[in-house]
């Protein structure tokens, strides 16, 4: 699997267009239809997903992610103007007007910009929270199976909030940051805003009664901009005023930096080296007086040549390639992590029953394999490549010649620009996840050779410490 940075931008755009040509004139028709809904059949979740990739059930739902709808208007980021400036294509997402694409960049060019170059992805839809007070680390360590007495001061690591009944469901995925021993920046999703609300607003009620101090900001109206690509250090680090040494930030690491604006220098941002490309990259949080500025400077520094805005279909597809969910098709409350292949966020030491958060006992029995005389799982997360047509949310995985065998079903799907092949992931009987396992895919009623394959499907390219 080759990265596009082995090509010219032109060979990668041209090779990207005519890969997912048929892909691009559908972002358009979905666009059509988007633009026709009313605000107020409006989207419930998301980081990241296409329009070119809505799937049948997203289409009968005016959604993108989670199943429940809100009535209120659309809100927007504080870019809202920046994008129109810039030509974005909005739709309704995660509660947001959001750009999916920008004039005169295909999704799939923008895509192979993103491998190539870097680009900006607006995030500032995603919530913001600040977990302070003495009991903040137990509070968390009780919704999630993290370790964060463990995690260094300025280090991050994703995590799940896990279901207060036991069943080892997640209710979000989330990123959570240690900003000091009693003070930790938790960033989860848009569509779940209102059902993680609900969810910590009952949690902190449970942790006052326990004896717990912690309490819970939002930073509501705050940017977020996600710079990802291979020259995304390169543009930060012209833009920085110079007292931030991004060399010696690693993935999982944070900063406080701040942005040299016209004569002056913005307010200290909280700057985080990772994403959901898997490329290399920082997400910025910014204050709201200084969103626009901060985003406009990193846009001049970088020039065309190396740095332009992408949209939430580009977005798609390269999380997709990088192997990470999106919640509400990929991860839902009836999948626990082991099922969903997200093991590895459970640290040594919190694998035991007795680890103290939510669905510990259900958690720690799934993670020894039945083969080993553990309870294991029934179904695990996989990555598929398919033949022919792409796969989309919703098919049918099946066994190889016999499409009355069920084995499971594809929750996320979408050409590969990079590759030039139909990458997938979805739930599979366990037994049959093993990478190189051949099965097919039902894809509109027509059974398409399929194989299981590792993720990521395109190699990370973090920036980790020797």
């Amino acid at each position: 699997m080759q990265s596009l940075k082995s090509a010219s931008v032109a060979n990668a755009v041209r090779s990207a267009t005519r890969i997912s040509q048929r892909s691009v004139s559908r972002t358009t028709r979905a666009l059509s239809t988007l633009r026709s809904q009313t605000t107020t059949r409006n989207v419930s979740r998301t980081t990241a997903v296409s329009a070119a990739l809505l799937s049948p059930k997203t289409q009968q739902q005016a959604r993108h992610g989670s199943s429940s709808a809100s009535s209120e208007a659309l809100q927007k980021t504080p870019l809202y103007d920046l994008h129109l400036a810039h030509g974005a294509q909005m739709v309704p997402f995660g509660g947001f007007h959001m750009p999916v694409q920008y004039k005169g960049l295909s999704v799939s060019a923008s895509h192979a910009f993103t491998r190539e170059h870097a680009s900006i992805f607006d995030v500032s839809h995603m919530v913001q929270r600040v977990f302070s007070g003495p009991g903040a680390r137990e509070f968390l360590e009780r919704v999630t199976p993290s370790d964060l007495a463990s995690l260094g001061v300025h280090h991050s690591t994703l995590s799940v909030l896990l279901k207060a009944d036991g069943s080892g469901g997640i209710v979000d995925d989330t990123i959570v940051t240690k900003l000091a021993e009693d003070k930790f920046y938790v960033v989860t999703n848009a569509g779940c805003r209102e059902k993680d609300n609900e969810y910590f607003d009952q949690e902190l009620v449970k942790a006052k009664e326990s004896g717990l101090e912690v309490t819970q900001e939002q930073l509501d109206g705050w940017g977020l901009v996600a710079l990802q690509g291979p020259e995304a250090e390169a543009v930060l680090a012209d833009a920085l005023d110079g007292t931030t040494d991004l060399k010696d930030l690693y993935f999982g690491q944070s900063v406080y930096g701040k942005v040299k604006l016209d004569g002056k220098t913005s307010a200290p941002l909280l700057i985080s080296r990772g994403g959901y490309t898997g490329e290399d990259g920082f997400e910025i949080s910014i204050p709201p007086s200084d969103t626009v500025a901060v985003t406009e400077k990193l846009l001049t520094v970088g020039g065309a040549e190396r740095v332009q805005f992408a949209g939430l279909g580009a977005r798609d597809s390269l999380r997709l390639e990088a192997g990470m969910c999106l919640y509400g098709h990929d991860l839902d409350e009836s999948v626990s992590p082991v099922e969903a292949g997200l093991s590895w966020v459970i640290p040594p030491n919190r694998r035991k029953a007795d680890a103290g958060y939510y669905g510990a006992e259900t958690i720690a029995a799934q993670l020894t394999p039945k083969s080993k005389g553990g309870k294991g799982v029934t179904r695990r997360r996989v990555g598929l490549i398919v033949a022919g047509a792409p796969a989309r949310e919703g098919a049918e995985i099946v066994a190889k010649g016999d499409p009355t065998t069920k084995l499971g079903r594809i929750t996320s799907g979408c050409p590969s620009p990079t590759l030039g092949k139909n990458v997938a992931m979805g739930y599979i009987k366990d037994g049959q996840h093993k990478s190189g396992t051949e099965v097919e895919v039902l894809v509109r009623g027509k059974a398409r050779p399929a194989v299981v394959a590792k993720m990521p499907f395109v190699p990370s390219k973090y920036y980790k410490s020797a």
